[in-house]
């Protein structure tokens, strides 16, 4: 019998989307995107703190494998590196016009970020257009001198949303969201890497229908537990199963499911000193634990 999910809230909403949770070794990071905060919770004391201010309407967290933490700026419109004292741009180009709202990010071995960058005008100045044709998955390489160069990997995406990499860090799995259009389905992809970093054609690992009654909402964030397993926000208020978390195989098998009372989950990260409570943001400025029978996993701690 599957381990039932019990989901303790720790903070009342804040308002406005949370987002990006992460795990450091001690605390957890989460982003509350309205705000432009970086908040942190230490699970020692139940304390929930301000981490950093002025993040520009920051999406998702990573780290890297050193420790570095980077984040999507969507209000900047770059991939950001959180130094002490500075929030350092790292890719704010690609093909010499300016990225559209970096949503989420992984961070593979070699440094490498994988990034997908849709389209969220609620996240930017008015003022600000969609230079870009198309809403990709991007990767930044780090060079030499310490710059990035960024590519776009994906030539079959509308509106890409969470981001994982495989811990044998050959498969980069893709929530295609679709979230504006109700002609497409909203998927989970699986994409080779091929080892010069570009992606093989993609495998459909699970498919939630399309939108055009405003029954499904697909994944929006992810994470990975010891086994290779895909742990994935998904669902809403508005129809079909409701807000839930979904735990996939790696093949797309439907392992288990865990309803949430949050109207539509964001994202999600397994923290701890034994990686098995599991942390879920929301659209509403929720932050919730839940004690798990599973392990998390991340390059970093």
């Amino acid at each position: 019998m599957a381990w039932q999910y019990h989901f303790e809230l720790l903070t009342r909403p804040y308002g406005g989307v949370s987002e990006g949770p992460v795990w450091d070794g001690e605390a957890i990071l989460f982003t509350h995107i309205p705000s432009s905060r970086i908040m942190r919770y230490d699970p020692d004391s139940g304390a929930i703190t301000e981490a950093r201010t002025g993040t520009n309407h920051t999406n998702g967290l990573a780290f890297d494998a050193r420790g570095n933490l980077f984040g999507c700026c969507s209000g900047g419109r770059a991939i950001v590196r959180f130094d002490d004292n500075a929030n350092v741009p790292v890719s704010d180009r690609v093909d010499g016009q300016k990225l559209n709202t970096p949503n989420d990010l992984a961070i593979d071995r070699s440094g490498r970020i994988w990034f997908t960058n849709p389209w969220n005008a609620g996240n930017i100045d008015p003022s600000e257009v969609e230079e870009l044709d198309n809403r990709s998955v991007l990767r930044a390489d780090p060079q030499p001198d310490g710059s990035y160069t960024t590519t776009r990997v994906t030539f079959d995406t509308t509106m890409p949303n969470g981001i994982l990499i495989s811990p044998d860090q050959r498969t980069l799995y893709v929530a295609e969201s679709n979230s504006d259009r109700i002609d497409i389905n909203r998927e989970l992809r699986a994409y080779p890497i091929n080892d010069d970093g570009s992606l093989g054609s993609y495998r459909t690992l699970h498919s939630f229908g399309r939108d055009s009654n405003a029954v499904h909402r697909g994944i929006d964030g992810m994470c990975l537990d010891a086994d290779g397993n895909i742990v994935a926000t998904a669902g809403w208020e508005l129809g079909g199963p409701g807000p839930m978390i979904y735990i996939f195989s790696p093949t797309g098998r439907v392992l288990e499911t865990h309803p949430i009372a949050c109207n539509r989950p964001t994202n999600v990260c397994f923290g701890g000193p034994g990686l098995s409570t599991l942390y879920v943001t929301s659209t509403d400025g929720h932050f919730y634990r839940a004690d798990t029978d599973r392990v998390g996993w991340a390059i970093y701690p």
